[in-house]
């Protein structure tokens, strides 16, 4: 994509998301998941990650996720709808994925989240791509790594999204992106760019913002 382009997807992306971004539902269960009408584009990561952090930066909204220090809180599928008219159709949606890497889960509760994001990721035809979250301090940990081979086997092309870039030295960034571009091209359905983001300072913001637009329109 050149520059141009570039630019004027982010700009379009900054306009949808500044519009209709709606809470649909959560899914504890496949049966409850909404019709797959139109794309859907979802986030993971390990608990505490920092993700729905940076699902409310990239909408622009300030409480859309509930953000939780206690890790692993969210064990549901949740659905916001992404432009259109509210009570209508939109554009998109955006899925919020349950936390992995539980460290004092039962393991029944481990066993039943593997289940379902395993038979969502199977059998969800409109999910374009998921971006998978990275701690930029701590760079892919094991957790991580069942995920991108869980989304390997499944065929569903992911992206790799480095989060809390703010809380490391430059140098530091560099090398934890270095290296995680590494791994990502040992994956079949890894995309090669490793983004950076802060949705603290906002870096990347409008980036992801844009990747995620593209690929909810492939």
């Amino acid at each position: 994509m050149n520059e141009d382009n570039n630019l004027e997807l982010i700009e379009r992306a900054r306009k949808v998301f500044s519009g209709r971004v709606d809470f649909l539902l959560s899914a504890p269960a496949l049966k409850f998941l909404p019709d797959p009408v139109v794309p859907e584009i979802a986030l993971s990561g390990r608990s505490n990650v920092g993700k729905s952090s940076l699902l409310n930066a990239i909408t622009g909204r300030k409480a859309l996720a509930r953000t939780s220090v206690t890790p692993g809180r969210t064990q549901e599928l949740n659905f916001f709808d992404v432009g259109g008219v509210a009570g209508e159709i939109p554009d998109f949606r955006l899925v919020d994925m349950p936390g992995y890497g539980f460290a004092k889960a039962p393991p029944k509760v481990v066993e039943q989240w593997k289940k379902l994001v395993r038979d969502f990721l199977r059998g969800r035809v409109v999910l374009k791509r998921t971006l998978v979250l990275i701690d930029s301090r701590h760079g892919v940990k094991p957790p991580d790594l069942e995920m991108m081979e869980m989304l390997d086997g499944a065929a569903v092309g992911y992206r790799l999204v480095l989060t809390k870039a703010d809380k490391v030295k430059a140098s530091e960034l560099d090398e934890v992106h270095a290296k995680v571009m590494a791994e990502a091209r040992k994956h079949s359905a890894a995309y090669p760019e490793v983004m950076i983001t802060s949705s603290e300072t906002g870096m990347g913001i409008a980036e992801i913002r844009a990747a995620v637009l593209g690929d909810a329109e492939l």
